[in-house]
Order: structure tokens, then C-alpha cells, then sequence
């Protein structure tokens, strides 16, 4: 009879035991996959003050246009979750965009060649960026499904496994913008 009840806590504990590290692994997936979106932000974040002094140096007297985005950047920097960080990049890409916009207006602006380079590095972060903001978002996915799964939930509460937040776009982003080269 003990042996029973010795094989019983046995089997509890490792199913404790495998559960707890499952649910770490996804949480470090969604930490990761964070950390990837994050990665993308900085190149885009590097690439904005190239991208307003070659407007500058050929539309200098669009500088609310180049104000606006040079703010925007910072409050992208700054913010650290995903909920705020989605709504400053969306005010980010409008500033990006108004940038991009310019090229239309200044022939010269239009036929730089660092201009055109830098829209085209723009184009593939952006395209990273949409890989990595869906990675991640499925990581935050599979993390809070198992972190509200029947056993599981126990674990959860138990270890205090909080649910992730999904990286989203605000309404006017929700359509794709279109950068022409």
C-alpha cells in the first residue's frame, strides 16, 4: 500500500516538474521572440535619422515633417512593452510614411541615390519586422494557452506565470502602407 502512495506522489511530482518547465520554455520563447521584435525596432530606429537628414538636405523647410518623426523615434525608443510600443511605432511608421511621401514633392530628393537606399533598408526591416511581430505573437499564444490548459493552470497560478501581451497594430496601420522605389 505505501508503495502505492509513494508511486502516486512520484508521478506527481514529475508531471509537476515537466509542466513548470514547459511552461518556462514558452515563456522564454515569447522573451525571445520580444527580443527579436526588439532587435528590428533598433535597425528601423537607426535607419529614421538617415532617412530625416537626407530629406533635410534636400526639403529643409519640411521640418515640422522632420520634427514629428525625430519625436516619434524617441517615444518608440523609449517605450518598453508591447502595448505602448505598438502604439508609438504606429505613430512612427505615419511619420516614416509623411517622410516617404516627400520624395513625390522634390524630384532631387526622389532621384538621391542614399534616399533610394535607405527606402529600400527600410523596406526589408519592415519586412523582418512583420516576421518578427508574428513569431512573436504566436509565441504569446502558445504561452497563454498553456498557462490557462487544464492541469496546467495550477502550475501557473502556483509559480505565478502571468499572461504575455500581443504586439498589435493600431487601426490605421492594419493595411499595409505602400513604399514605392
Amino acid at each position: 500500500m505505501a508503495w502505492v502512495v509513494f508511486a502516486f506522489i512520484a508521478g506527481v511530482l514529475v508531471w509537476v516538474a515537466i509542466a513548470f518547465n514547459r511552461l518556462v520554455r514558452l515563456r522564454n520563447q515569447v522573451r525571445t521572440a520580444w527580443a527579436d521584435i526588439d532587435v528590428q525596432l533598433h535597425r528601423r530606429h537607426d535607419l529614421v535619422p538617415n532617412l530625416v537628414a537626407a530629406v533635410r538636405a534636400y526639403a529643409g523647410h519640411e521640418q515640422a515633417t522632420l520634427e514629428s518623426v525625430a519625436q516619434a523615434r524617441s517615444r518608440a525608443m523609449s517605450a518598453t512593452t508591447p502595448t505602448p510600443q505598438g502604439r508609438a511605432e504606429t505613430e512612427l511608421e505615419a511619420g516614416i510614411g509623411r517622410l516617404l511621401a516627400l520624395r513625390e514633392s522634390y524630384p532631387e530628393l526622389k532621384a538621391s541615390g542614399n534616399f533610394a537606399q535607405l527606402q529600400r533598408d527600410l523596406v526589408a526591416v519592415e519586412d523582418q519586422l512583420q516576421y518578427a511581430r508574428r513569431f512573436y505573437n504566436g509565441a504569446v499564444r502558445d504561452y497563454n494557452d498553456a498557462i490557462q490548459r487544464v492541469p496546467d493552470v495550477l502550475i501557473a497560478r502556483v509559480f505565478s506565470f502571468l499572461p504575455g501581451e500581443f504586439f498589435q497594430a493600431e487601426a490605421p496601420t492594419r493595411t499595409a502602407p505602400e513604399v514605392q522605389l
